[in-house]
Parts: structure tokens; sequence; C-alpha cells
């Protein structure tokens, strides 16, 4: 395996990961507000597809800046 693709792996992975962690804390948050558990689960959701829809355009900007 290069290590090109050993790096989109781990950055997958990673944002990946920071999806979640923004999802568990959404989800928290909203339960600490008194929402029912099926509106703290769509807040989580929501918030893990921000997230990761954030983190595509990012890496899109980066790549067409990159190769300019």
């Amino acid at each position: 395996m290069s290590d090109r693709c050993s790096m989109i792996i781990v950055a997958c992975a990673l944002v990946t990961l920071t999806g979640l962690f923004v999802a568990s804390a959404a989800g928290y948050l909203a339960r600490r507000d008194h929402a029912s558990y099926p509106t703290a689960v769509t807040r989580a959701a929501v918030a893990f597809a921000a997230t990761l829809t954030l983190a595509t355009a990012l890496a899109t900007a980066i790549t067409s800046i990159a190769r300019g």
C-alpha cells in the first residue's frame, strides 16, 4: 500500500471519528435541553452529516488550490 493511500485512509478515519464526536455532543446537548429521544437522534444525525459535508468541502477546496 502506498503512502498516499495510507494517508487517505487515516484522513477518512479521522474525519469519521470527528463526526461521531460532534454527533454525540449534539445528541447529548439536545437531551440536556429536554428534547425527546427521536429529536436528539435527529439532531445528532444532522450534526454528523454537516461535519462530513464540511470536511468534504474543505478537502475539495484544498485539492483544487494545490493543483492550482
